[in-house]
């Protein structure tokens, strides 16, 4: 088949708590990019890919899962990255577990590098791949991952 002829895989990405606040946060741990940027370049990135992105942030646990449950069925695969749901909302663990397609967890830090509540993952079991400590490029680096791993199912 055919690039042109090839489907176009649609993601959906969701950011997790004060993720909206990237750009103010420690820039060693999670880089100079604002979230507009962050999503400027994940955006630049899928359409060089050929992906189609739904892109979400959310301040509320609530509202992450909610959108899981209905984007579930009309997208190909999720980039999540919890934030700090990561280490301890098992609600959210539910909600990525009961999806019957790929979910890649990313984090812009090392969570394995830090405090010793942060490296603790209560979502990773229920993802395909975990990837952190890239800043920016945890995020690429899943879309490539989730196409790779879409392409061949």
């Amino acid at each position: 088949m055919s690039a042109a002829e090839e489907k176009s895989l649609r993601i959906l990405i969701i950011h997790g708590p004060n993720l909206n606040m990237l750009g103010h946060r420690d820039r060693a741990l999670y880089g100079r990019l604002t979230l507009d940027k962050l999503n400027t370049l994940i955006r630049r990135s899928a359409a060089d890919m050929g992906m189609e992105l739904r892109i979400y942030q959310f301040n509320s646990e609530e509202k992450i899962i909610r959108t899981l449950h209905r984007q579930r069925n009309s997208c190909d695969g999720v980039i999540i990255n919890p934030a700090a749901y990561t280490h301890y909302s098992y609600a959210i663990r539910d909600a990525i577990e009961l999806l019957t397609i790929p979910v890649v967890e990313v984090h812009l830090s090392d969570i394995y590098q830090r405090e010793d509540f942060r490296k603790i993952s209560v979502t990773k079991d229920v993802c395909v791949h975990q990837i952190y400590g890239k800043k920016e490029q945890s995020y690429i680096e899943a879309l490539a991952f989730l196409k790779e791993y879409l392409n061949k199912q």
